[in-house]
């Protein structure tokens, strides 16, 4: 294990004013690009950041940390120790140093008071607790999506960050898409009509994963990667990106996985007619073999108060889509009013009438927040403390109807949810699902 000392910028600053007072005599050189020269961003206007989790989604995130002149990614944290070896190679080569120190455990990180920003990009159910735990540290957080494994967990991070005064991304990127905005733009103000209908479809769940218990590979804490979750044997595969999603002790699957990228942008352009109580229910066609327990397809109905209806789906290349809007993919959320619709997913975006595509908004209009870079965002948001374009509120209500849908397919009823109190009408059963037990010593 390489030892490395650990100097923070705010500590290293206040050793060399010292030594530069004891010793004013003696003639120092500080190097151009410390200074901000030739393009370089001076250190003492730096934002440090540590990264845990750096498998393949973390990775994707941290590049674009490093892709930022005025960031500088001087950590970096999993319980896999080729992943971690890997992401501190990948840092180091990039900077073309040795600096970047590797930590086992999350809290040796943040433990450093030299890193301002902590990407969260854990497998889904360590996404609260380390996040909680970054904001009681003093760290602003990108936290990758889905948020929590039940509601008590998104309400407690919620709780927290407002306490602490942090800042805070979810990584719903595609709010900081030209395309996405532009749809969500023309529901909100109008120009498709009185809006009535936000279909929404995502890739479905998998399902296999052999049951046979296996050794614990050793390059794998397997302790440490449950943490909070229920202690179950290891199995082949277990903790790998292609089963664990669709575990439920670890993920809700891609009901929220993937689900929650079109439903925040269903939420963003249905605005207040989505933002009331609401009529939900719906069935899941679930796994027959192996490990995975999560839903893989699924159809849900959401009847809101204000008329408008929300049909969210997990078949990945439903006919009726294409045949609707003339194109489609894996995903997609798409806005019909009584004039037209508009349908926009990462391959691009159309609408009827075409015309619809030309639309200008002026000053009077709804212009939503800008952003094209979701890591640009908050690195701004860190500096001038406004809120990101996904903050902490928005990012609970988009998770919150990953949540009650895959409750409403579990039960297989129909189910009234107000979002005031944040829970079910007349159901119990319904509500005793929005919280679910930690494995001790975790706790939130």
């Amino acid at each position: 294990m390489q030892i490395v000392k650990e100097i923070t910028r705010r500590s290293f600053l206040k050793k060399t004013t010292s030594a530069a007072v004891g010793a004013v005599s003696f003639p120092y050189i500080v190097s151009s690009s410390a200074l901000g020269a030739n393009g370089n961003v001076a250190a003492s206007n730096r934002i440090t950041v540590g990264c845990i989790g750096v498998g393949p989604q973390g990775t994707g995130v941290m590049n674009n940390f490093l892709a930022q002149k005025d960031a500088r990614v001087v950590a970096v944290c999993d319980v896999k120790s080729n992943v971690r070896r890997a992401g501190q190679e990948r840092v180091n080569k990039h900077y073309q140093n040795k600096d970047c120190v590797a930590y086992h455990d999350f809290r040796r990180l943040l433990g450093r008071d030299d890193i301002d920003v902590v990407l969260v990009a854990t497998p889904d159910h360590w996404h609260v607790l380390v996040a909680l735990a970054a904001v009681r540290a003093g760290k602003d957080v990108y936290l990758e999506k889905p948020m929590g494994l039940s509601l008590a967990q998104d309400q407690a991070l919620r709780a927290a960050v407002h306490r602490h005064g942090r800042i805070f991304q979810f990584g719903t990127q595609q709010r900081s898409n030209r395309n996405f905005r532009f749809a969500c733009e023309l529901a909100l103000n109008g120009r498709l009509g009185k809006l009535h209908t936000i279909n929404v479809w995502s890739p479905g769940s998998s399902q296999g994963g052999s049951p046979e218990l296996v050794p614990v590979p050793k390059w794998l804490d397997y302790n440490m990667w449950l943490g909070p979750a229920p202690y179950t044997p290891y199995t082949q595969d277990r903790c790998s990106n292609k089963l664990w999603w669709f575990i439920s002790d670890y993920a809700l699957g891609f009901i929220a996985g993937w689900g929650v990228h079109p439903l925040d942008i269903a939420l963003w352009g249905g605005g207040d007619k989505v933002a009331c109580p609401v009529e939900i229910e719906g069935k899941g066609v679930w796994p027959k073999k192996g490990v995975c327990d999560t839903a893989m397809n699924w159809n849900v109905v959401c009847k809101y108060d204000s008329g408008v209806t929300m049909n969210f789906t997990g078949d990945p290349f439903p006919e009726k889509w294409k045949n609707r809007y003339g194109r489609t993919s894996s995903h997609g959320t798409a806005f019909e009013g009584t004039d037209g619709w508009v349908h926009v997913d990462r391959s691009g975006i159309n609408a009827y009438p075409k015309n619809l595509l030309n639309t200008e908004f002026g000053s009077n209009d709804i212009n939503l927040y800008k952003s094209s870079n979701h890591v640009r965002n908050l690195l701004d948001c860190v500096k001038n403390r406004n809120d990101t374009i996904c903050p902490i509120d928005v990012a609970v209500q988009a998770d919150i109807i990953c949540h009650i849908s895959d409750i409403a397919i579990r039960l297989e009823q129909k189910l009234k949810w107000d979002p005031k109190p944040e829970r079910f009408v007349n159901n119990e059963a319904a509500n005793r699902r929005l919280s679910r037990p930690l494995r001790s010593p975790w706790t939130l």
